[in-house]
C-alpha cells in the first residue's frame, strides 16, 4: 500500500491482527499478535492441555471425550479471538487428527461449532513451520541446527543449515501414544530406539552431515518442562526458558528424580505442569535417546515453535 506526499512516495506499513492455533495431540495453543511483514508482535498466548490423542483407537480414531475437550477449548479460543478483533486465523491440526479415521468429521464439527477452519498438516510441513517459529526466537542462528519437536503423537526432527531446511523426519513417537501404549519405561525405550535406528541412514541419504558445531534445539512441552524443572520455576516464564541450555547429564538427573515418583508426587515438583505428570517420562526418554542417537551432549530449549511458525507463515485458513 502506498501513500503519496507531493512528489514523494512512502510505503505504509500494513499491520494485521492475526491468530494462530496449534491443536496438538496433547496441547492446544492460541497466539494472537500484530503482524507486519515478517515481524510479529505477540499480544496474547493461551494454552490448554486437552489430550486430543487420549483414548485414540486405530479402528476408530479420536475418542468422543477427547473431541469434547478439544471443542470446549476451541470455543473458548474463538471467543478470545473475537474479543481481540482478529482479522485472520491460521489453525493447524497435527498427528492425532491426521492419523484418525474420524479426523475429517472432527474437522467439520470444529468448523460448525466454533467457526475455526482447521488445516490438517503433514509431518514435513509441521517440521518446516516449527523451524521457522524456532528461528524467530533464537538468540543466535547457528550454522547447523537440529530441531527436535517432541509432540503428543509424533516427533519431528528438522535439520537446517544456514537457516534453510535440509532434512525433515516425522517419527511415530509421541508422549501420549507411548504412555498409553506401554506400561514400562524399558518398553518405551525399546520402541524409541527401534524407530531412531534407521534415522541416521535417512539423514545420510539426504546428503546431510552433522558436525561437532551442530546444535540441537528442543521445542514443545517436554523440553520447556525440563528447563522449568531445572530452574525450579514455580511461575512459568518463557523469557527465561527460551534459549536455556541443559546438558544430557542434567536431563538424565531429572529423569532419575521423576521416575520413582507416582504422578501425584510429580505434580509437587516445581516446573512440572499439571497434565504432564504421566507423560513426562516418555518425553524425556525421547529426548535422551535422540541425543544419544545423534551424538549431542547438550541442547538448547526453545519456547517458540509451530505456533509462531504458523503465525509467520503464508498458510491461509482452510
Amino acid at each position: 500500500m502506498l501513500e503519496y506526499y507531493g512528489n514523494a512516495v512512502a510505503e505504509t506499513r500494513i499491520v494485521m491482527r492475526c491468530a494462530a492455533i496449534d491443536l496438538g495431540t496433547n496441547t492446544a495453543r492460541l497466539l494472537i499478535g500484530d503482524r507486519d511483514s515478517n515481524r510479529l508482535a505477540t499480544i496474547c498466548i493461551e494454552r490448554e492441555i486437552v489430550r486430543l490423542g487420549g483414548g485414540f483407537r486405530h479402528g476408530y480414531g479420536l475418542s468422543d471425550n477427547a473431541q469434547l475437550r478439544a471443542l470446549s477449548c476451541l470455543k473458548r479460543f474463538s471467543g478470545i479471538m473475537k474479543e481481540y478483533g482478529v482479522q485472520t486465523v491460521r489453525a493447524s491440526a497435527t498427528s492425532a487428527v491426521r492419523d484418525a479415521l474420524n479426523g475429517p468429521s472432527f474437522v467439520e464439527r470444529v468448523f460448525k461449532e466454533t467457526g475455526i477452519s482447521l488445516v490438517v498438516i503433514d509431518g514435513e510441513l509441521e517440521g518446516k513451520l516449527t523451524l521457522q517459529g524456532v528461528i524467530s526466537g533464537l538468540d543466535e542462528i547457528h550454522d547447523s541446527m537440529v530441531v527436535v519437536d517432541v509432540g503428543g503423537g509424533s516427533t519431528e526432527i528438522t535439520i537446517a543449515e544456514q537457516g534453510k531446511v535440509r532434512f525433515v523426519g516425522s517419527l511415530p513417537l509421541g508422549v501420549v501414544r507411548l504412555t498409553e501404549g506401554f506400561v514400562l519405561p524399558e518398553a518405551m525405550s525399546e520402541r524409541i530406539t527401534g524407530i531412531l535406528g534407521d534415522l541416521q541412514s535417512k539423514i545420510s541419504s539426504a546428503g546431510v552431515c552433522l558436525t561437532s558445531d551442530s546444535v540441537m534445539i528442543a521445542t514443545a512441552g517436554t523440553a520447556t518442562t525440563l528447563a522449568a524443572i531445572k530452574m525450579e520455576m514455580v511461575d512459568y516464564d518463557y523469557r527465561r526458558v527460551n534459549n536455556f541450555l541443559i546438558s544430557r547429564t542434567e536431563v538424565a538427573e531429572i529423569y532419575d528424580r521423576l521416575l520413582p515418583l507416582d504422578p501425584r508426587e510429580r505434580i509437587l515438583i516445581p516446573g512440572l505442569e499439571k497434565g504432564r505428570e504421566d507423560l513426562i517420562i516418555a518425553g524425556i526418554l525421547i529426548i535422551l535417546h535422540t541425543m544419544d542417537s545423534l551424538g549431542f551432549t547438550r541442547l538448547k530449549v526453545s519456547d517458540y515453535g509451530l505456533l509462531e511458525g504458523l503465525a509467520l507463515s503464508e498458510v491461509e485458513k482452510g
